[in-house]
């Protein structure tokens, strides 16, 4: 793991909002759909969802169309898209990675610590990491239908 990837570039918030509009996304059978309706359906602020399905358009995810039927639609099928893929496109970095690292000090000790703990923190993100990687979009969308 890269440092700046401790640090992450996006708030954790916009990696559960991307994951819900491409869900939502994936069991729409329509051709596009605006961002305020994606919006509205998961009760959010369009702003915040404009920018997060920027991001998902600009990695790929999603294609867009201007106009007066635009709107976005998914640009990959959902059994290849992985949490996996969609937690490396907004380099979400993990609070508790980014606080332990805080703490330490540019002191000897301080230095150490922080090598000790970039090396939990790697670990803890490799396996979070794994444990995305099982699950696709039709994944999960499929145990929301189970549901319903």
């Amino acid at each position: 793991m890269e440092a700046e990837k401790c640090t992450g570039n996006y708030h954790p918030k916009w990696f559960g909002l991307a994951v819900q509009a491409l869900i939502y996304l994936s069991k729409e059978n329509v051709q596009t759909c605006p961002s305020v309706v994606i919006a509205d359906y998961l009760q959010s602020e369009s702003t915040l969802i404009r920018r997060v399905l920027a991001v998902l358009a600009r990695e790929g995810f999603l294609e867009t169309r201007e106009g007066r039927d635009g709107g976005y639609r998914l640009k990959k099928a959902p059994e290849s898209i992985t949490l996996a893929d969609v937690y490396d496109a907004f380099h979400v970095g993990s609070p508790l990675c980014i606080g332990i690292k805080e703490t330490t000090g540019t002191h000897p000790f301080g230095v150490e610590m922080k090598a000790t703990f970039s090396k939990i923190t790697d670990e803890m993100e490799q396996s979070m990491r794994q444990v995305l990687s099982r699950y696709t979009l039709a994944d999960l969308a499929e145990r929301l239908q189970a549901k319903v």
